[in-house]
Parts: structure tokens; C-alpha cells; sequence
């Protein structure tokens, strides 16, 4: 099954189940680990709780609001919904999180698979630097790769980053793209599709110096 062909409820049942597992795992935080840098660049683990907060809690009047104040730059925008929910008492976003996983709210020309990915990459743009165990969700991931290596989207990535690599992910059945082959485990590959050079080493292939060097610049 393609990804554009995956049933709707299925993608909104990943999210949801995601959502609750972060929400459970930003409460088991200390300040310290809250305070450590995530792989998320200039975002510590603080303001991803808050930007996946802000994402449950979106809707076109938020985004529009906060494009307006961000004179039109996605990137201000977001940073913006991160800054304003991480600034929340730890509870209160963890509240939120469990409140509105089940939201259905997608931005336009995105689709619900967006904000399944986003979760899926903010938990282990988590996860990954503090050193915990990572769950493993192959359906999900599955989903997630196949929407960003198939049709590249902005949010996430970008089609000269993947061009002429070959992406496989052997423990969640996933392979695509066309060339030199970067291959790892399904959520490493993923990371690393949405710009995550932290897990670089983690990947193998004949394709990976050369993708190495489309995100680190080198």
C-alpha cells in the first residue's frame, strides 16, 4: 500500500498514539534533560514539547495569526507556536498533549501525514540525544518515509538533499529513491531524510559520503 493510499484513521491512530507516548515522556523529564539541546537545531527538549504542543493545538486562525506576525517566514512562524507553548508549566503542556492528540487538523497542501511525521521525528529529536530507548513503530515510520522520500515535502525536507540516493530501511520495509544507497534503521533514515546529521554515523551505504556532505556542508 502507498502512502497516499493509506486510510486516513490509520494516519490520525499514529499520531494520536505518538502524541500520548511524548506527552508521557516529556512528563518523566528532569529540568536538566528539559534544558539539554535536542537535534532539532537551536531548539532545547523545552521548546520541542512546546512546538508539538502548539501543533495538537493549531488551527487556521493560529497559523495565520502567527505568519502574520512573522511578516510571512514558516520558520519565524514556528519558532513562534514553540516559544509561546514551551514557556507553559511542564504539566500544562503535557495536559495539552494528551487533550488534543486525537486533532485532525492538518496545514493545507500538507495533509495529515505532516503532523504524524512531526511527532514521530520531534520524539526522537528527543529520545536520540538524551540517550533513551527509541520505540520502534514500523507501520508509522513506514508512512513517514514514504511521504518524505517520495514527494520531498518542504516541512520536511528537500528534493536536492535526497536527489540520486537510494533510501532503505530494512526493519520497516521501506525502501525508495533512485541511486548510491543510504541505508539504516527506519527511524535513523528518517532523521536523517529531515536533516538530522546527528545520526549519520548510524547509516550505511555507498551513497552516504555523498549525503553526509549535503547536510553537514563538507
Amino acid at each position: 500500500m502507498s502512502a497516499s493510499a493509506v486510510p486516513t484513521e490509520v494516519v490520525l491512530a499514529v499520531s494520536a498514539r505518538h502524541r500520548r507516548g511524548f506527552a508521557d515522556l516529556v512528563e518523566s523529564l528532569d529540568a536538566g534533560q528539559l534544558a539539554s539541546p535536542s537535534l532539532c537545531s537551536e531548539w532545547d527538549v523545552r521548546t520541542v514539547a512546546g512546538h508539538t504542543a502548539s501543533v495538537v493545538t493549531m488551527n487556521l486562525g493560529t497559523v495565520l495569526a502567527d505568519m502574520v506576525a512573522a511578516r510571512g517566514d514558516i520558520d519565524r512562524a514556528i519558532d513562534r507556536g514553540a516559544a509561546r507553548l514551551a514557556a507553559r508549566p511542564v504539566p500544562e503542556i503535557v495536559a495539552t498533549l494528551r487533550e488534543h492528540a486525537d486533532s485532525r487538523f492538518a496545514i493545507p497542501g500538507v495533509g495529515l501525514r505532516g503532523p504524524m511525521t512531526d511527532i514521530l521525528v520531534h520524539t526522537a529529536d528527543v529520545t536520540v540525544p538524551l540517550g533513551l530507548p527509541r520505540e520502534s513503530d514500523p507501520e508509522g515510520l513506514r508512512i513517514a518515509l514514504e511521504f518524505v522520500v517520495g514527494q520531498h515535502p518542504s516541512a520536511f525536507t528537500s528534493r536536492d538533499r535526497l536527489a540520486g540516493l537510494r533510501f532503505v530501511a530494512d526493519d520497516v520495509g521501506f525502501a525508495g529513491g533512485d541511486g548510491a544507497t543510504v541505508q539504516g534503521d527506519g527511524i535513523d533514515v528518517l532523521l536523517a531524510a529531515c536533516g538530522r546529521p546527528a545520526v549519520l554515523e548510524r547509516l550505511a551505504g555507498d551513497g552516504v559520503a555523498t549525503f553526509a556532505g549535503r547536510l553537514t556542508g563538507c
